[in-house]
């Protein structure tokens, strides 16, 4: 199956769940922006890619504007060569308004991993026949005041449902892809990566998780990432030089 059959699968599992407060509102990219995540799976996954790299779900101003995970605004324009038209959510919340391209905010997280992809692949092609960036969960939970609310702070009883056809669509993904590992961005990312895949015997590796929040990360997020990649036997360009790396 298909990338894009995969996501408009798991955005049709998901559409019909529920979730109580403290979540107030909840936004699903896969539907209001399918044409931009839909682009980016058409020019970027790319079967036999030696890893994928999984995020944790969507952040407020990265691919809940442009459909793409990590998907900082200008990075996905100006590296990734995509600008679609980004519908709105049927629910919106007044604090956390989706803006599409046009969204003036810049995603930390997301401005550090593609811009580490730029910096060291120069090209998007170059650096997708090594790695296909996905999210675990496609959904934003926001609390009343805004406040982000990641999937690992639900209930139990609307984790279950939603981890249920998340851990499906990602052994979906690895069916098609084919890679050697795949590598959590952060430690819920690993750890739902290693439940759902657990039985299939495919290696999950990790990497410190490029957000803000994490002093860890303030501190030169690329050079420990790729120290982390490199122990994983990921090898990688040599600087200025531009070439992606295949398997060892």
């Amino acid at each position: 199956m298909h990338p894009i059959a995969i996501s408009r699968w798991l955005a049709k599992e998901v559409e019909g769940l529920r979730f109580g407060r403290p979540t107030a509102c909840v936004y699903n990219p896969l539907v209001y922006a399918r044409r931009s995540h839909e682009a980016y799976l058409r020019s970027y996954a790319v079967e036999g890619a030696d890893a994928i790299l999984l995020g944790m779900n969507p952040g407020p101003w990265g691919m809940a504007q442009t459909g793409v995970p990590f998907g900082e605004v200008g990075l996905v324009r100006d590296f990734l060569s995509i600008d679609e038209r980004v519908e709105r959510p049927a629910v919106e919340h007044p604090k956390r308004p989706i803006e599409g391209f046009a969204c003036t905010r810049s995603e930390v997280s997301g401005r550090r991993l593609w811009g580490w992809a730029r910096d060291r692949y120069h090209t998007p092609r170059r650096f997708s026949r090594v790695f296909l960036v996905s999210n675990y969960c496609p959904l934003v939970f926001m609390e009343e005041s805004g406040r982000n609310r990641t999937p690992d702070k639900l209930p139990s009883r609307e984790r279950e449902p939603l981890f249920e056809a998340c851990d499906e669509a990602l052994r979906r993904l690895v069916a098609w892809c084919g890679p050697r590992l795949v590598i959590g961005v952060g430690a819920f990312a690993t750890g739902r990566a290693r439940v759902a895949l657990g039985d299939l015997g495919l290696p999950v590796g990790t990497i410190l998780h490029p957000s803000p929040a994490s002093p860890a990360a303030n501190q030169g997020w690329d050079r420990q990432a790729e120290r982390q990649l490199l122990a994983l036997g990921i090898r990688m360009p040599a600087v200025g030089r531009g070439a992606g790396s295949r398997r060892r």
